[in-house]
């Protein structure tokens, strides 16, 4: 029987929030002392060159430790207060998960008078389950395309046997229709930095481990999921729905293809790019940020669905050994690399884009 991603039994929801729990518990748990930053004023704006963007502590800690982002600063409206260097250059920001998280805190941080965005480079990153097809557990992506699930469903019981599953896009009315009209779920990135900052971090050798790499073995004929954790350009697929397995990993594909034209993969699964993109874009359009300065970095705790042996239950309750240490590892990595090239050559970035 197929899983629909959004009736879910209560025991498989619960064992979804312990496995994530279980990730999220590899985290790193001790951020830096950290002292409050003498406020900005809406007269006086901190001129900001880059945003770092997190969803929960978890992801943000290695940032805060090893970028010195160690001064804080309320932000009334966002749960936890961002966090800033010495010089004031740089602000984190911890949004909270799902995408009315991701959505809310962003505007709010973009509304902020005290905060001059209009040359920052935002960096959003954070770990997600990934296509076995794409990458293996560790690996990080940079989108081109980040999709969200606007989409209409049948329940898998009552769908045409003939279905691969009961989700179509909307104005359709079966699965995988030849073409799609254009939605507000689907936000196109500057392919232009995606390209430049893939090109500062393809090389770089990411962290692995023995017990990764025992697990990874099981992925027999995904090639991709068997290697070393690696980067790679691969597109968002954005869901509020912790889903897994085989079939919705096949929709995934499916929805993000249509929706890009066929000119997106989908690589990642999470919860909070579409709701990030949606207020920046939304921000771009009054002129408080630049919508072709934002890069989304995602790094894989795990993949999205069962290795070739296993069933989706199976793989959704197990345990991912190293997935959570790895994708944070990643996610700094990557992303501190992309961050210190902007800050060292910031005459120049103010005012070109790398890559146009």
């Amino acid at each position: 029987m197929r899983t629909s991603i959004f009736r879910l039994p209560l025991r498989a929801v619960l064992v979804a929030l312990l496995l994530t729990a279980s990730v999220y518990a590899q985290a790193p748990t001790q951020p830096p002392v950290q002292t409050p930053a003498q406020a900005p004023t809406a007269a006086k704006p901190w001129p900001i060159r880059a945003v770092i963007i997190a969803t929960f502590p978890g992801e943000f800690n290695l940032w805060a430790e090893r970028e010195h982002l160690t001064e804080t600063i309320d932000l009334p409206g966002v749960t936890l207060p961002l966090h800033t260097n010495a010089e004031h250059t740089v602000l984190g920001m911890v949004s909270g998960m799902s995408l009315l998280n991701s959505s809310a805190s962003t505007m709010v941080l973009g509304l902020d008078q005290r905060f001059d965005l209009t040359h920052a480079y935002f960096i959003i990153n954070g770990i997600a389950g990934i296509d076995p097809q794409m990458g293996s557990v560790g690996s990080a992506t940079w989108a081109n395309y980040v999709v969200g699930d606007v989409l209409k469903e049948i329940d898998d019981r009552e769908a045409p046997p003939d279905w691969p599953y009961g989700l179509f896009p909307n104005g359709a009315k079966a699965p995988n229709p030849p073409t799609v009209r254009p939605g507000s779920n689907m936000f196109a990135l500057n392919p232009k930095l995606t390209a430049w900052a893939f090109e500062q971090t393809h090389e770089l050798k990411l962290l692995d481990d023995p017990d990764v790499a025992t697990f990874r073995a099981n992925y027999v004929g995904y090639p991709n999921a068997l290697r070393p954790p690696f980067v790679l350009i691969g597109d968002d697929y954005s869901s509020d729905h912790y889903w897994h397995g085989k079939i919705l990993t096949q929709f995934a594909r499916d929805f993000v293809r249509l929706y890009t034209g066929g000119k997106g993969t989908f690589a990642m699964t999470q919860m909070e790019d579409s709701g990030f993109m949606n207020s920046l874009q939304r921000l771009d359009k009054i002129h408080r940020v630049d919508i072709n300065r934002v890069m989304v970095l995602r790094t894989a705790s795990n993949y999205s669905m069962q290795w070739p042996s296993g069933t989706a239950l199976e793989s959704l309750t197990g345990h991912y050994p190293g997935g959570g240490k790895l994708a944070y590892e990643s996610a700094w990595l990557c992303g501190s690399t992309v961050l210190h090239n902007i800050l060292a050559h910031w005459d120049k970035m103010y005012d070109h884009i790398p890559g146009e």
